[in-house]
């Protein structure tokens, strides 16, 4: 249930006074502080210095600058002033469904999510890079990898204008490919469709409670029907009476004499009742 604490590690990371800090908290703030850095960094003349963190296909495979692979996240351009406010969006976002995606996995397996989300698109970038040379900086797809997760835990939560999380996530899956379509941007398409798999398996396979019903259901309509087998009808054992009914009946008799009548037991009465109507029918 959205909201709800379902993990036993949701624990804080550390408290400031009154006020608990969760890894989500954090990271938003190291993402905050770096942003003012890069700022400070640009107006200084300390722009060359960025080159060496934003991912570069040719550097990394060219040069050994394999740490790009993790640092591109943490470089954010100030390009413009609506770079600066996509970038606060960008944080909130982390931070409201971040810290419910926390809630719900734990402390450390967010930890473990938040770093596949960093580093596996781009290690398919640097594969890529082997054709043609891709380059990215932000963690705008790291984070939008976190609401993908989000809508994955809570598909049926209703967001902006009464519209679900997971219509939501699809719409901004659909504006995102056909944007990157229409710009012939190769690097961005690739994170996309590395990102929300990676978000969605990780999830997938954590078991995320009751609500992830919906992406059984939706594989069980792909699989292929059960096929049915004819199961033979099984026939009740018939029981093969001795030809001989003395022979059968002589132990029955011996206990009668020693025991009396009284001491058989049902089979054995059941038993003795066959002999009767055999030898009635016999002497018929």
């Amino acid at each position: 249930m959205f909201g709800v604490t379902t993990s036993d590690d949701y624990q804080p990371v550390t408290w400031v006074g009154r006020h608990p800090i969760h890894v989500t908290t954090l990271l938003v703030a190291l993402h905050v502080f770096l942003m003012v850095l890069t700022c400070f960094l640009t107006a200084f003349g300390g722009a060359g210095f960025l080159n060496f963190l934003v991912f570069d296909s040719a550097q990394v495979l060219g040069l050994g600058r394999v740490w790009q692979i993790v640092t591109y996240a943490f470089v954010h351009v100030p390009y413009s002033g609506s770079a600066l406010l996509w970038f606060a969006v960008e944080m909130y976002m982390l931070f409201a469904f971040g810290r419910e995606v926390e809630r719900f996995l734990g402390r450390r397996v967010f930890i473990v999510l938040y770093v596949l989300l960093l580093w596996v698109p781009t290690l398919f970038l640097t594969l890529a890079g082997l054709w043609t040379r891709l380059g990215m900086a932000g963690s705008g797809m790291i984070h939008f990898g976190i609401f993908i997760a989000f809508a994955t835990i809570f598909p049926n939560v209703e967001m902006l204008l009464r519209i679900q999380a997971k219509w939501v996530a699809l719409i901004l899956v659909g504006i995102g490919t056909l944007t990157a379509l229409a710009l012939h941007d190769w690097a961005s398409m690739l994170l996309l469709w590395t990102t929300i798999p990676t978000a969605m398996l990780f999830i997938h396979l954590r078991g995320a409670g009751p609500e992830l019903v919906w992406w059984s259901d939706l594989k069980s309509r792909w699989q292929p029907k059960p096929k049915f087998h004819v199961v033979p009808r099984s026939t009740p054992r018939r029981v093969v009476e001795p030809e001989n009914v003395h022979e059968s009946i002589d132990p029955v008799l011996d206990k009668i004499s020693k025991q009396g009548i009284n001491s058989l037991t049902a089979s054995e009465r059941r038993a003795l009742e066959r002999a009767r109507n055999r030898l009635l029918k016999k002497s018929t």
